[in-house]
Formats: structure tokens, C-alpha cells, sequence
């Protein structure tokens, strides 16, 4: 098999597609409730170092428990339903994301509050760090196939 065809397989794959739609999707759920939360709290007189933070963890909390079922449905096709399994396996899901979920919570508080950039473009920023190691760590981790 050539360079090129190695590639093509690699970027032309049902999982690699499925994991791009279901990380836009999850960004999504992301972005709505953080804006929801964060425009809330800026109405009701919050600072936008504190709604936007605030907003940042509803928002992952929101977005990995969605993020959870469709990768392991949808993208993964992951459908062992014993609770012994579900819970080892979403705890290893939970802990890369938490991992990722901090890392980003600190590089948006870096943006917003030490360079100043806007609370959205930090979002956006933060997101797509989330996505590629999250795509990682579930690819060659969380629901990586058994050999």
C-alpha cells in the first residue's frame, strides 16, 4: 500500500468522520450552554472573568456526558452495556477528560483574563485543543478495540 492510499485510509474512515460530526455536535451542546450561562451571568451583573469561567465548567459538564454515549454508540460502536464495564470505562473517559477539561479550563482563564482575548475566541481556541486530545484518548485508550 502506498504513502498515499495509507493516508486516504487514515483521513477517509467511518470512525475518523463519525468522531469530526460527533466533536462538531459536542461542541455544539459545548458552545450553547456556555454562552447561555455565560450571557445569564453577564445579565444579572456577573464580571466576564467569572461568568465566562463559570460558564467554561457547566458547558463541559454538559458536553462530555453527551460526548460519552455518542462516542461510545456512534463512533466507537461500543455497545457492552454491563454496568461493571460502563463504569471502568467512563471513568477512563471521565479522567481524560477532566485532564483536558483542566488544561483548557486554565488556558481560557489565560486568554481571557491575562492576554484579554475575547471570551469566545478563547472558547473557540480551547475547544479545538479538546478535541484533538480527546480524539487520542478515546481512539487509543478509552474505547481502543481488544486485541
Amino acid at each position: 500500500m502506498s504513502i498515499t492510499e495509507k493516508i486516504k485510509k487514515l483521513i477517509f474512515n467511518r470512525e475518523l468522520i463519525s468522531y469530526i460530526i460527533v466533536g462538531v455536535l459536542t461542541t455544539l451542546v459545548n458552545l450553547v450552554v456556555f454562552a447561555l450561562v455565560n450571557e445569564k451571568l453577564k445579565d444579572v451583573g456577573f464580571g466576564v472573568g467569572f461568568s465566562s469561567k463559570t460558564a467554561y465548567v457547566l458547558a463541559f459538564i454538559a458536553s462530555v456526558v453527551f460526548a460519552y454515549w455518542t462516542n461510545k454508540l456512534f463512533v466507537f460502536r461500543n455497545y457492552t452495556m454491563k454496568p461493571s464495564y460502563l463504569l471502568k470505562e467512563f471513568a477512563g473517559f471521565m479522567s481524560a477528560r477532566i485532564i483536558s477539561g483542566v488544561i483548557t479550563f486554565f488556558l481560557m482563564a489565560l486568554c481571557v483574563d491575562i492576554i484579554r482575548m475575547n471570551e469566545y475566541l478563547a472558547w473557540l481556541l480551547t475547544s479545538a485543543f479538546n478535541l484533538v486530545f480527546n480524539y487520542v484518548a478515546s481512539k487509543f485508550y478509552i474505547f481502543k478495540k481488544n486485541v
